[in-house]
């Protein structure tokens, strides 16, 4: 499956070709900073959000319009494969996700369905409603959870400071641990060719977790399968990138893992970051999203700053670090745009 070629300056970096300008997007770009998100959030759950395609491709459109960014992330949450595979999900007010039946045992591995993908289709259908509204204007980006963040979720049942049942697992029973990331390939494999196949022009792959294990770990544990996803991926003809959290420490372990596209997160300065990778991929990132709360003089001098931190060397896509914050100024957002837009190096 090969999608048709389409012309976009976000593409075209991820590709490490010339821009015109550099290309700016940001993760979370729909959410609760936004008023007109905040509108629909107090009528639905996120999950009601996501499983609706109308409302799920309406949350979408909200941040290419009032921002004008070069990319809409399609509105999902990184868990929803869980539900088909046969956990019960669900969001708690003031904690976050929570799974009720977590993945402990040798027998809940086995009972984890791989087969019913297609009941994630409606995110397939959302992509296909964000596409035909943009008709071009800028490619739509979907995406999956990496294997080790999926199966560290599934395994804590949640958020966690230590990861310590993840990592008990990893260590006590490496046989039980590499089926259930086996079978994470299995399922987010076709999920993101699902997307790709429903409009999608990238795909992101997000460990937001990883930065809890250290190099050798990774390498041992993790990498083997990030790889085997991202090259199940890449098989649908569009850029992967490959974003970790907190993996300034291994920045080269998680580039040999694939990506046409490597996320920094703000650890890291990104002219670093990309010379460790010797320039081979793309780059994103990398502002932290604290800054995007500081004074505008402030916030264009570090804007700039970055910029001229990654040249003019073709492949760089601004972002930020992770994703905005809830209270974050959307009058400080539009202003990034602008200045990166207006940038000359």
């Amino acid at each position: 499956m090969r999608v048709a070629p389409m012309t976009s300056r976000f593409l075209d970096a991820c590709r490490r070709r010339p821009t015109d300008v550099r290309p700016v997007w940001f993760m979370r770009q729909a959410g609760r900073y936004l008023k007109e998100y905040r509108e629909i959030r107090s009528k639905h759950g996120i999950l009601d959000i996501c499983r609706r395609p109308d409302l799920a491709a309406a949350v979408t459109l909200q941040p290419v319009e009032i921002l004008d960014v070069d990319a809409a992330i399609i509105f999902a949450d990184l868990l929803l494969p869980v539900e088909p595979m046969g956990l019960k999900l669900q969001f708690i007010s003031g904690e976050g996700p929570s799974i009720d039946n977590p993945v402990r045992t040798s027998g809940d591995v086995d009972t984890l369905s791989i087969s019913n993908t297609d009941d994630l289709g409606y995110v397939g259908e959302a992509i296909q409603n964000v596409v035909r509204a943009l008709a071009g204007r800028v490619p739509v980006v979907g995406f999956v959870g990496a294997p080790f963040t999926l199966a560290s979720y599934m395994i804590e049942g949640g958020p966690s400071r230590n990861f310590l049942r993840t990592k008990q697992m990893m260590y006590r029973d490496e046989t039980l641990w590499r089926r259930l990331m086996g079978k994470l390939v299995d399922v987010l494999g076709p999920f993101g060719l699902m997307q790709i196949a429903s409009g999608a022009r990238a795909i992101q792959v997000f460990d937001s977790w990883v930065g809890t294990l250290g190099p050798d770990d990774y390498v041992r544990y993790v990498a083997p399968y990030s790889r085997a996803l991202i090259e199940r991926i890449r098989s649908g003809g569009v850029p992967v990138i490959h974003f970790g959290t907190g993996a300034g420490g291994f920045f080269r372990e998680l580039h040999a893992a694939g990506g046409d596209v490597l996320g920094v997160d703000w650890r890291i300065n990104i002219d670093q970051a990309w010379m460790d990778i010797s320039y081979r991929s793309a780059i994103q990132g990398n502002l932290d999203p604290a800054v995007l709360f500081a004074p505008l003089p402030e916030l264009k001098a570090r804007v700039q700053e970055l910029l001229k931190r990654t040249g003019s060397r073709p492949g760089h896509i601004f972002n930020l670090g992770h994703g905005i914050l809830p209270e974050t100024p959307v009058d400080h957002v539009k202003a990034v745009v602008d200045i990166v837009r207006n940038f000359k190096p």
